[in-house]
């Protein structure tokens, strides 16, 4: 059983002891200390939505009861996807919402997303005083004649759909005339709802539909990487299709399958995104990714005279980066799209409109479109460390051993060599050194990885 509490929110394993996993009485405290702290800001009005996974029900009544004895009004959106959420809180005039879902995590976890009044994650300092609320317990629930209202509301994903099909950089009309036949798989979540009707609003002409009643029984591992894509990628081989889409249960990660059904690359998800709305943009063809996100972006935003920028690892910095430089596009090299024009929050549903806005006006099959593309390979490792190890005092000392390239350390330690790089980051929640490396040749990106793990068994044992 495992109960993680962070400044972003609170996540873990269904069933077990309070304290030690997500029950329903960490997830009352967690909620009624949300309560809490926005109310006295003086609205009391809160957006909730949740995905499909079993346990969600279940955790978004706790939420949305613990809300109204807290004196706070609450507007359920139900099966949703975290987007939307994030898209009905300033529609709603909200003091913030509650995200009910374990993002790409197994189907045993569940999570609360805790975003605030513009319908974007709680910053550092406001989730350590949520923490500080929790651990002390200083809520207080407001007697029978200040209890919140309760309301349903399911009309957001289709208001949803209908902001992103009235951006000017999506291009209805062309992907109407492409006759597009796409495959979804939305692993049984709730994007089996929302992905669909996107693209039938869209006119693509063809949507096979893989995994998507909203049933939360997942039928793969849920993190949309290659190896838990058999099933859609063999349907692509076998059929006459343009494009795969595939998300995560709660809609923020997009991944792409080329029409011979080999993966598009969730890295190049924003790449291709970023290179189409460059190419529309007159004036602002400023990009953002974090620093593990891949150097594809900036090569193409250079190219084409744009200007790029990183940012910590986490949406909360990539979205404040965004905001600094006024990026046109952003986001992280997990398929997560920031489109601001729309909102401050990965989408993969506004990710999904224009890409295929792109695709259609490419007019060539999607295995084309990524061969424009650089092509970069990046190996993900890690290494666990031995109790009492200082992780601090670790990549301090691998820092003075690279001290002659050019290091970043505002999150963790980055070395950047002449076509590669290596990211090493420390888990806020786990002994352990999160070790990411890129270049252009797979073997070298491994081997530099590797690399830096030997150097860091060597200071462990000295």
């Amino acid at each position: 059983m495992t109960l993680i509490k962070s400044i972003s929110g609170i996540r873990g394993t269904i069933g077990g002891r309070s304290g030690e996993a997500l029950t329903p009485l960490d997830v009352v405290k967690f909620t009624a200390a949300f309560a809490r702290m926005i109310r006295t800001e003086g609205n009391k009005k809160v957006v909730v939505g949740r995905d499909a996974r079993p346990s969600g029900k279940m955790i978004s009544d706790l939420v949305c009861a613990t809300l109204n004895g807290m004196g706070i009004d609450v507007v359920d959106l139900g099966l949703s996807t975290t987007p939307t959420v994030e898209m009905a809180v300033p529609a709603e005039g909200a003091a913030g919402g509650i995200i009910i879902t374990a993002s790409h995590n197994p189907v045993q976890w569940n999570a609360l997303k805790l975003l605030n009044e513009k319908g974007e994650f709680i910053s550092a300092a406001e989730g350590e005083r949520l923490l500080e609320l929790v651990d002390s317990e200083d809520f207080q629930f407001a007697e029978v004649k200040q209890l919140g209202k309760y309301e349903s509301n399911d009309s957001y994903i289709d208001k949803h759909i209908e902001a992103i099909l009235a951006l000017p950089a999506v291009n209805v009309e062309a992907i109407q005339k492409a006759e597009f036949k796409v495959v979804v798989d939305a692993v049984n979540s709730s994007g089996g709802i929302a992905v669909p009707k996107l693209l039938k609003a869209l006119g693509v002409v063809t949507v096979k539909e893989l995994n998507c009643e909203p049933t939360g029984q997942f039928a793969h591992n849920p993190e949309p990487l290659p190896e838990n894509l058999r099933a859609i990628s063999s349907e692509m081989k076998k059929g006459d299709y343009d494009l795969g889409i595939v998300v995560d249960p709660d809609v923020d990660r997009l991944a792409l399958i080329c029409e011979d059904g080999e993966p598009f690359g969730e890295e190049y998800t924003l790449v291709a995104v970023a290179d189409y709305l460059i190419g529309l943009a007159n004036e602002n063809k400023t990009t953002v990714s974090n620093l593990s996100s891949t150097m594809a972006l900036k090569d193409i935003t250079l190219q084409q005279g744009g200007v790029y920028y990183s940012a910590a690892v986490g949406e909360v910095n990539v979205v404040e980066k965004m905001k600094e430089v006024n990026a046109l596009i952003g986001g992280e090299g997990n398929g997560g799209i920031i489109y601001p024009e729309l909102h401050y929050g990965r989408d993969a549903l506004v990710g999904i409109a224009l890409f295929l806005s792109h695709l259609a006006k490419f007019d060539k099959p999607v295995g084309f479109l990524r061969k424009k593309y650089p092509s970069y390979f990046i190996a993900k490792k890690k290494i666990e460390l031995e109790g009492g190890i200082d992780v601090d005092l670790i990549l301090e000392k691998i820092k003075g051993k690279y001290a002659k390239y050019e290091i970043d350390v505002r999150d963790g330690v980055k070395i950047l060599f002449e076509k590669e790089w290596v990211h090493l980051r420390k888990s806020n929640t786990e002994p352990i050194i999160r070790i990411y490396a890129e270049s252009e040749f797979e073997t070298t990106a491994g081997n530099l990885a590797d690399k830096i793990i030997k150097d860091i068994k060597e200071l462990m044992n000295s």
